[in-house]
């Protein structure tokens, strides 16, 4: 824990001396200080961008309040998720003691964590006793600090010795790591957010930063006070669409289409920095030949955009001095994520805009440690470090750091979808769950819902009873963020600090502890003697020694001192490494960028006569992800209290007629919200909501071949006019707790929120 900062008013934190200075107090008379206040500072537990915070502490040792911090990632700034988050931790829906249930038919009771321990080490024994160690599963998270996700594939494959170990950050940033790993043999943004402030021309594509990352926009407006140009693909005109120089609203599925063109007039009208392509990559000349017939024509007849843009994008891009590109899950979401990311890159390397101020490739993380979740062990086919779990030398380094035979190390699993089906067929028969939702967060809920319904045992680790959670039959309660210490590495691979500001309710556990509890009585508690976090980061240093995702030289010590190191740091006098591949070196044995060859193939879900429109989905400012933290903060709910269906007005609708969306897997009725900054062929659900107000239950399962990411961001249906919007549920509550009432009053409201795009829109009437 670190060392809070007193609030006396004879010592004022930085800066604000001046300002009471300057105007005495305020006109009425209020005034922060408290007997015994204490700030701790931290950072925010939601998106990939990490804003520092303080979190106030009252003379009880209890959380009460948040101020923004001077970090810089920041500057002061918090988002509204960042205002609100506070509140979950003493929030009245927090679970504080174990549920169980030997049968689904049951209704939850609490249960002693004894009981609720026993039981599910007998479960797994009988399960794996029968069935074998690969019927067990567990599922972790990217929310949770990296010691937390180091654990989770530790756990796995020592404790439960299963292969079928994966986590959810697989529906958010795989696509960009396998193309970052074929193109540079790294998995991580090339740049740091600060050189955003220094680039000529920033394209941003599939990314709603304004509402997903707000307060990453500040580097956004820097560029653009220094002059920059903007470029946004997207199918929406988002509130950041709205300010660009050139708005690209092309059709969903169709990015690699478009970036290939775009490559195609690269080449075409002499726009290539040969020198730089000659001297640091390979594949150049078959990606040259690829997109030789990928004309701005072609790309305008899939794409649905002019092939002037085509033709604009290419110019302004490349000749910018300097030009940076930062995506997200808006061209990672499907089918072709990793080929879409793939021209991304390619479209960098040809240009020559790699690895320097102002100039690079980024990815923008969706969940807080999205970057650090996916780095050292919980992925399927990774260990720490990043290794290969197929790679015999890298089976070899971390079976001696964890004290067992390389045999005993299963193989590579699968991703989460496919574990689902897998379930339905029963060759997964019980599953741990730790930082995740599926209910609400994978796609075809009907699917998703028949699977965990098929387990024979099934526990959750979570502080909410989640929609997943309460289709369990042992929920653990696990501390939140605030109530232990961890790293979480942002969306720049920059490692930072969360510190604890509280002790956790009565009952309450970490989720170290709960997994060092199960090892222990799984028979192999000797190599989890982990009394916290720190423990766990000691060996996640060495673990990761000497590998790409190098930790070694990263201490608390240093992040406490710094606010923050970006790996690669090998050595503890090492700064970190916030730019990668400066003069053009990569990660690659041969030091050069691997240009991958890109052909577009139209989305798995096909249109016809039935299904002739795209649905989209993705993410709104006041909520997170399965809205599980989000949709219990009054302030966010009234902000945002329901999920709505966004229309073109050629369509007929008016705001808040139901509409009924229509796919392959099923319907479901929304709250017109009428705006022309959507295309008229598609239509945007946010997908924050449970079941009857699900997208999940309308988007499609099909996955990448290489990364198995969900194609949640194009699916063919129809609309069509309804009579009565679907309710939005409350979310799931233990065992004689009662819905907070500040969170349910929104919820009715049969209206869409006010459009954020600010123009266009129909009148609330």
């Amino acid at each position: 824990m670190s060392s809070p900062i007193p609030l006396d008013p004879s010592i004022a934190p930085p800066g604000t001396r001046n300002f009471r200075d300057a105007g005495g107090i305020p006109a009425d008379q209020w005034h922060a200080d408290q007997n015994g206040e204490t700030l701790v500072p931290t950072h925010c537990c939601f998106c990939g961008v990490q804003c520092g915070m303080y979190l106030r502490v009252d003379r009880a040792g209890k959380v009460f309040g948040v101020e923004p911090r001077n970090h810089d990632i920041n500057r002061m700034r918090l988002c509204p998720k960042g205002i609100n988050a506070y509140q979950q931790i003493n929030h009245p829906d927090r679970l504080t003691a174990p549920l169980m249930r030997r049968s689904r038919d049951e209704p939850f009771r609490e249960a002693s964590w004894e009981e609720a321990l026993d039981f599910t080490v007998a479960e797994i024994r009988r399960i794996q006793g029968a069935y074998g160690n690969d019927a067990f599963g567990l599922l972790g998270g990217a929310s949770l600090f990296s010691e937390k996700t180091y654990l989770v594939g530790k756990f796995g494959r020592v404790a439960l010795k299963t292969r079928h170990v994966d986590y959810n950050g697989r529906l958010c940033m795989v696509s960009a790591a396998g193309a970052n790993k074929l193109a540079f043999g790294i998995d991580r943004a090339g740049n740091p957010f600060s050189d955003i402030l220094l680039t000529d021309c920033l394209l941003i594509a599939g990314s709603n930063v304004g509402e997903c990352f707000p307060v990453m926009t500040q580097y956004l407006w820097g560029a653009r006070d220094r002059g920059a140009s903007l470029i946004v693909i997207d199918p929406r005109e988002t509130a950041i669409a709205r300010t660009a120089d050139i708005h690209v609203a092309l059709r969903p599925g169709t990015d690699a289409a478009f970036f290939n063109a775009v490559l195609h007039v690269v080449i075409e009208e002499n726009l290539v920095d040969k020198e730089f392509v000659a001297e640091h990559t390979t594949g150049w000349d078959e990606v040259r030949a690829a997109v030789a017939d990928c004309t701005p024509e072609t790309a305008a007849d899939i794409c649905g955009v002019p092939a002037s843009q085509v033709v604009q994008v290419a110019r302004a891009f490349a000749g910018a001095k300097r030009a940076m590109a930062w995506h997200a899950r808006g061209i990672e979401h499907h089918s072709q994520g990793v080929e879409n990311c793939l021209t991304v890159i390619n479209l960098c390397t040809a240009t020559g805009h790699l690895g320097k101020p102002g100039a690079g490739y980024g990815t923008i993380t969706g969940q807080g440690n999205g970057q650090g979740g996916r780095e050292h062990g919980q992925k399927s086919d990774l260990l720490p470090g990043g290794r290969s779990i197929s790679n015999p030398e890298h089976r070899r380094q971390i079976c001696e750091i964890w004290g067992i035979e390389e045999s005993e190390l299963p193989p590579a699993g699968t991703s989460m979808m496919e574990m689902v089906w897998q379930m339905q067929r029963q060759e997964i028969r019980g599953l741990i769950g730790i930082c995740n939702n599926p209910f609400v967060s994978l796609p075809n809920y009907a699917t998703v819902k028949n699977g965990y319904d098929t387990l024979e045992f099934h526990a959750q680790f979570d502080f909410f009873l989640s929609e997943t959670a309460a289709n369990a039959h042992v929920v653990f309660p696990v501390t939140t963020w605030a109530e232990d210490e961890g790293v979480m590495a942002n969306a720049e691979a920059r490692v930072v600090k969360h510190n604890k500001a509280q002790e956790p309710p009565p009952g309450v556990r970490t989720d170290t502890w709960v997994m060092c509890q199960l090892a222990g009585r799984l028979g192999v508690g000797d190599k989890f003697d982990y009394p916290g976090s720190r423990e766990v980061f000691e060996e996640l240093r060495i673990a990761s020694a000497g590998t790409v995702n190098d930790y070694y030289g990263i201490t608390y010590e240093r992040l406490e001192e710094t606010g923050g190191i970006a790996w690669p740091c090998p050595s503890t006098d090492h700064p970190g490494t916030p730019r990668l591949f400066e003069g053009g070196k990569t990660s690659h044995p041969d030091g050069k960028i691997h240009m991958q060859v890109v052909e577009w193939h139209p989305p798995m879900d096909p249109y016809d006569e039935e299904h002739p429109m795209s649905l989209t989905t993705g993410r709104t400012v006041a909520h997170f992800l399965s809205g599980n933290q989000t949709r219990r903060l009054g302030a966010l709910v009234e902000q945002t209290p329901r999920p709505w269906v966004e229309v073109h007005p050629s369509h007929g609708f008016r705001n808040g007629d139901p509409v009924r969306v229509v796919t392959r897997r099923g319907s479901e009725v929304f709250p017109a919200l009428v705006t022309e900054a959507i295309r008229p062929d598609t239509v945007f659900i946010p997908y924050h909501w449970p079941v009857p107000t699900a997208a999940n239950a309308l988007t499609i399962d099909a996955l990448d071949p290489r990364s198995k990411i969900p194609e949640y961001k194009v699916c063919a249906c129809r609309i069509e006019a309804a009579e009565r919007i679907d309710e939005v549920p409350a979310p799931p509550t233990a065992p004689g707790q009662v819905a907070y009432p500040a969170t349910q009053v929104s919820r009715t409201d049969p209206l869409p929120p006010t459009s954020p795009q600010g123009r266009g829109t129909a009148e609330r009437s």
